[in-house]
């Protein structure tokens, strides 16, 4: 095997491993409305062993993180769901750093590889990130509409600093787990009540404030831009 490939190998098993987990169809039981099916019965197992059901969480959460499988978000919300917005948002923040390490750190390795120089477009985008590397890696990760996987191996291609990797996505990915931490509890509050479903329900603000906060995070990073943007052409 030569250096090249062996250099890949790490990002290459994620990356299967992600796809293996999606084709699987493991993540379908940790949507909303299956949950809320057998909410009793996990929420019965969750008491009788909290520890390791947590572990158990934590660690599906990471790996899928971890191999850039789409989806990820069910489990936030079924942890927001289970566990509340406060210890789901805390559990997840784990499973995100841990995760998204693993991702990078085999995205580095991978990159740093080639011997050949980058085009030329590659080396103007690594030089525009080297001048402003705390701004764009915050921008990056506050940005909820980008695939976090994807995302995950920019900033490893982009050569973002370890120490502000990780500290951009424990910030930025912990509020976005947040908002999405309450929306699951919001959901599992509002649908669990034995109510039956409606447009009404849904309209709960418990629902409808997470929601909202999600809409405002997704356009905060443009919203920014374009004032910096502003400010500098009045200069």
């Amino acid at each position: 095997m030569t250096s090249r490939w062996r250099a890949l190998l790490p990002l290459l098993l994620l990356l299967a491993g992600g796809a293996a987990l999606f084709a699987s169809g493991a993540l379908d039981r940790f949507e909303p409305h299956r949950l809320l099916a057998e909410e009793g019965h996990l929420r019965a197992g969750i008491a009788e062993h909290p520890l390791s059901s947590r572990l158990a969480f934590t660690g599906l959460l990471a790996l899928a993180i971890a191999t850039g499988v789409p989806g990820t978000i069910l489990l936030v919300l079924g942890g927001g769901l289970l566990f509340g917005a406060v210890e789901g948002t805390a559990l997840s923040s784990v499973s995100l750093v841990l995760g998204s390490l693993a991702l990078y750190l085999a995205s580095r390795y991978a990159f740093g590889s080639g011997r050949r120089e980058p085009p030329a477009l590659a080396q103007r985008l690594r030089k525009g990130f080297a001048a402003h590397p705390v701004t764009y890696t915050l921008a990056l990760r506050f940005v909820p509409i980008v695939p976090l996987g994807a995302m995950t191996v920019a900033l490893a291609w982009l050569r973002c600093p370890l120490w502000l990797f990780v500290g951009a996505t424990w910030l930025g990915g912990t509020v976005s787990l947040f908002v999405e931490s309450s929306v699951g509890a919001g959901l599992g509050e509002t649908l669990g009540s034995g109510e039956p479903v409606s447009a009404a329900s849904l309209m709960d603000g418990r629902i409808l404030i997470p929601l909202a906060a999600f809409a405002v995070l997704t356009i905060l990073p443009l919203a920014v831009r374009t004032l910096l943007a502003r400010l500098r052409r009045g200069s």
